[in-house]
């Protein structure tokens, strides 16, 4: 997951801690846990929602309690055909309090198991695009100016595109108790890690209108640069939506919260 707030350490840390828990543990994770493949096919990609969906994001760091730090993001689903096949695009634009944060990103799954295929991300006016496949990833020759052209990595086996864990989160079979392991990658950095998400229980959570939704409860955590850091993830049970984030890391929370659909359309407004 692309975030200001945590090192890209965190894949190799969570990586370790796994190997760990792998050796230490008398009976293996792998038994205890759902391990998400793409051959497997167990997203449940039916679920995922085309349209447009916006969040804020904010950050607080308790060393300074008067200050917050604002996000606005735009992501956009929607189902099309590629190359003769059924595909999800996903358009993300972050926006921030100033130009400079500002981030563009698009995406292309197979939309019979999430497989990524193309992956874009625009920052800083620098565009690193990738050309992703079940064996290996590497820079897309076709994009004009890609900072990412040269890259190349080979893949032990498919992955899926951490970029898109919101929509990822969605799309897993959440039930009490249950404990995911998944091959996640952020393209064009250090090689894929599996990472631990354990279904912690379920809240139910207020929404602008004051509608009860009754969610599970996702959560994560690691180390990073001696540092340790939690996530927590509410995926309503009814509809499969990502309502909410919480993130605690050294002194600080950052939370994103999904916007009703009483906020305006932004991103037509945007894109006029």
């Amino acid at each position: 997951m692309k975030t200001d707030c945590f090192s890209i350490t965190k894949t190799i840390l969570a990586s370790l801690a796994l190997l760990w828990s792998l050796l230490g543990n008398s009976r293996p994770v792998w038994a205890q846990t759902d391990t998400i493949r793409l051959h497997d096919k167990r997203l449940m990609t039916q679920v995922l929602q085309p349209g447009n969906k916006q969040y804020l994001v904010y950050f607080q760091s308790m060393k300074n309690k008067k200050n917050l730090r604002f996000w606005f993001w735009l992501r956009n689903i929607a189902i099309e055909t590629k190359n003769g096949e059924k595909v999800f695009t996903i358009s993300q634009n972050w926006y921030g309090s100033d130009s400079t944060s500002y981030r563009s990103v698009y995406s292309i799954n197979k939309m019979a198991d999430f497989a990524p295929v193309y992956h874009a991300e625009t920052k800083g006016g620098k565009t690193q695009a990738y050309n992703w496949g079940a064996t290996k990833i590497t820079g897309a020759d076709t994009v004009k100016d890609n900072a990412g052209k040269d890259f190349s990595l080979d893949f032990k086996q498919p992955n899926f595109n951490w970029n898109l864990d919101i929509e990822t989160f969605e799309m897993l079979p959440l039930a009490a108790g249950k404990t995911f392991a998944i091959n996640f990658y952020d393209a064009g950095l250090q090689p894929p890690a599996y990472m631990l998400y354990k279904v912690a229980g379920s809240e139910v959570l207020s929404t602008l209108n004051n509608d009860k939704v009754d969610c599970w409860k996702l959560f994560t955590e690691g180390d990073s640069q001696g540092k340790h850091y939690t996530q927590t993830f509410w995926i309503s049970k009814k509809g499969h939506e990502f309502l909410k984030e919480e993130d605690s890391f050294d002194g600080g929370y950052r939370y994103k919260i999904k916007l009703s659909g009483a906020a305006p359309d932004l991103l037509k407004r945007f894109t006029k």
